[in-house]
């Protein structure tokens, strides 16, 4: 046995004629493919084509928990042209085609992460081997960055599993778990990590294989293998794309080129055209923003809540309040964080509605062949409940999600503190009310802390962690962690009525009403947002958080911030004639009929008494809520309510889906010049009144010709 070393790559030779080529990066966590391996593979496959004893190669990783996670994002920033990311693109085509041309087979073993370059390096190998782990997942994210698969991947993923499946795992980047990649055909093999490699050689000395091109039986025939076929189901995937990207995202259009010329085959043509919108869409400020929004959130993760303050070790978790924020609270706490949860609420049925919303979930996944039944009762049974405080002694931190009520949230802390043990964190999950008044009559303040969670919680990745100024430095830190192993983002802001994301969004639903008031149709409204970038449009998200929680958040804002945050009069006709929104099917919308939820309910013009016409564009609605959402972000950095503009960015990305493309509400004001920001707000201001006036940060900012970043 010989070895040979490389900085990322080595290459070990058996009696039995099988090489084993491992790929091990240097001082790093997980293997990327970075351009200068490009000389180290070529290298490595020179030594392996001159070697005659050689009859089959088997592709490993070296690390531990994953095979390839990608290609290194990084160095995409340092592409100034189009053509530069092209030839990137071209270099990692003609690597991966010398390995599928390779005279001897090739064989990937795939345990954890195989996603994007890591795939496409593994489809040119002619065979691909998977363990059946958890952490084994295969995909293809590139959409999520603003990219498409640049090394081969849109010409040899449908070629193996077929047009229609390849297409939605461009489109989505949702990856495969293990079965499913045996069932669609990417690989070879599922088997136990333990004979991973085993199995990998024993198709090694196979020999290559004559692979067909996927079999295609019903409706799919006709629309795969056919050219009017083809026809119909690009039409038809051009259309919902359009329908769900609104036009903002030139990725998933420039997938469905490639994937149309190519007809499902890999041809010369295809590859050119991959190499070509790969280059094109690098130097897009769609996938710039996205990329910014990847490495901030890969920052944020290496980052504690204070520095060089430790958290706490946490083994035992208290929520109270068993609604859909305590269901969902509890759920993330036991399947993601893997901590026992005691839940109270004042009913049983509250309990149980709670451990219906893990049992639901986690009963899906077990429908659906992601989770095993057992693993499910596993995670049962780490909840429990209790109608008073029995079972909360051990708590290490306890999450109140009860009604938006300071008396009530003040009465929970003095039981926290008197039924829990003395080091027992109180984490308030309110939406609105100023931490510093929940624990105002704490015997220890420094232990209560904001951790406001966005709804649905198993889904929203945000969670905004909120100290007050008695709050310790431990307790930050402690919560921080803990919302990191609930598989959050948390982003720390400073307390204050609101916080920052609803803060924000505040203004923004405002100016919405304002503008119906005004007498613009409901879904002229709605559709301007949802077009601007929004995954839901304002009034829409009115009725869907809840009519009666917009009035409530309302005065605490306006007590806390002043009249600029004063909600439109007309609202209260609203919860007067009992419209909550969807969660009694009275609303802005109608949610009885064939389409409930679609179709706004024309009876609130008179309600309200309005008469409707469009008067003002698209863009100028979009302009004028937006614009209230950035300078009110631009006066939380100001006052310290954020840390810094990334935070501020993330924060609303996660938290209210503000448009991703757009890089948040700081990349997006840098975008347009913040010098136009202040102009427009003044514009605006002379209109509407004192409410558009810009922030003084702005001001300063545009007379010195300063930007967030």
């Amino acid at each position: 046995m010989t070895e040979q070393v490389q900085s990322a790559f080595t290459l070990e030779k058996f009696e039995d004629g099988i090489a084993i080529l491992t790929m091990d990066v240097p001082g790093e966590s997980m293997n990327t493919l970075k351009a200068e391996f490009g000389d180290q593979i070529s290298k490595m496959l020179d030594d392996i084509e001159s070697d005659s004893d050689i009859k089959g190669v088997v592709l490993a990783s070296g690390k531990k928990s994953s095979f390839v996670a990608g290609a290194d994002i990084t160095m995409l920033a340092a592409c100034k042209t189009a053509e530069e990311a092209e030839a990137l693109s071209k270099g990692g085509q003609q690597v991966f085609d010398r390995m599928e041309n390779f005279r001897v087979p090739f064989v990937a073993a795939i345990h954890g992460p195989c996603l994007g370059g890591g795939l496409e390096l593994a489809l040119a190998c002619h065979y691909r081997v998977c363990t059946d782990s958890p952490k084994t997942q295969l995909g293809v994210p590139e959409v999520q960055l603003g990219l498409l698969p640049g090394s081969g991947g849109t010409q040899r993923l449908p070629a193996l599993i077929g047009i229609q499946q390849a297409m939605k795992m461009m489109l989505t980047g949702a990856p495969a778990r293990p079965k499913q990649a045996k069932k669609y055909g990417i690989v070879d093999d599922v088997v136990p990590e333990s004979v991973l490699l085993d199995v990998a050689r024993q198709f090694a000395l196979k020999g290559k294989p004559n692979r067909k091109p996927p079999v295609l039986k019903g409706a799919n025939k006709f629309l795969e293998g056919t050219t009017l076929g083809r026809q119909i189901l690009f039409k038809q995937a051009r259309k919902q794309t359009i329908s769900k990207t609104k036009g903002n995202y030139p990725a998933p259009e420039h997938i469905l080129d490639i994937l149309e010329a190519s007809g499902g085959k890999a041809t010369k043509r295809g590859y050119e055209l991959e190499a070509k919108f790969f280059g094109k869409l690098v130097m897009t400020p769609e996938s710039e923003q996205l990329r910014n929004i990847f490495f901030a959130t890969t920052e944020m993760k290496k980052e504690t809540g204070v520095d060089g303050v430790a958290p706490a070790k946490l083994d035992k978790v208290g929520v109270l309040g068993g609604g859909l924020m305590g269901g969902g609270i509890a759920f993330v706490t036991a399947s993601k964080a893997g901590l026992p949860v005691r839940i109270k609420d004042v009913r049983a049925e509250g309990i149980a509605n709670a451990m219906k919303y893990s049992y639901d979930l986690l009963n899906k996944k077990v429908k659906r062949k992601f989770m095993r039944k057992s693993e499910m009762q596993k995670q049962m049974a780490m909840l429990t409940g209790s109608l008073n405080y029995e079972g909360f002694k051990d708590t290490d931190i306890i999450v109140e999600a009860v009604f938006e009520d300071v008396g009530l949230k003040q009465q929970m802390v003095n039981d926290v503190e008197t039924h829990c043990k003395a080091s027992t964190i109180f984490a308030s999950n309110t939406s609105s009310i100023p931490i510093r008044q929940i624990a105002e009559k704490a015997a220890r303040p420094e232990q209560v802390i904001g951790l406001h969670y966005f709804s649905p919680v198993d889904k929203m990745p945000l969670a905004e962690v909120i100290a007050h100024e008695k709050t310790s430095d431990e307790t930050i830190s402690t919560t921080v962690d803990f919302a990191k192993k609930q598989g959050k983002t948390p982003i720390v802001v400073k307390d204050g009525a609101g916080f920052y994301v609803n803060r924000i969004l505040a203004p923004y639903m405002n100016e919405a009403a304002n503008v119906l008031l005004a007498g613009e149709p409901i879904e002229h409204i709605d559709s301007a947002l949802v077009k601007f970038g929004f995954p839901v449009g304002p009034m829409k998200l009115l009725d869907e958080v809840g009519i009666d929680v917009g009035a409530k958040i309302s005065p605490i804002l306006v007590a806390d911030l002043g009249d600029r945050f004063k909600a439109p009069d007309a609202f209260d006709k609203l919860l007067a004639d009992d419209r909550k929104g969807k969660k009694n099917g009275r609303g802005l919308y109608n949610y009885s009929g064939k389409k409930p939820g679609r179709e706004v309910d024309s009876s609130v013009y008179s309600l309200l008494g309005i008469e409707i016409s469009k008067r003002m564009s698209a863009e100028q609605i979009a302009e004028r809520c937006v614009l209230l959402m950035l300078n009110e972000a631009a006066l939380c950095l100001d006052e310290g309510v954020i840390r810094n503009p990334r935070d501020g960015d993330i924060g609303t990305i996660f938290g209210i889906g503000f448009p991703p493309f757009l890089g948040g509400p700081f990349r997006y004001m840098d975008s347009l010049g913040i010098g136009h920001v202040v102009a427009r707000l003044e514009h605006y201001q002379g209109q509407f009144g004192d409410k558009f006036a810009p922030a003084e940060i702005l001001k300063t900012m545009a007379k010195e010709g300063k930007s967030f970043y």
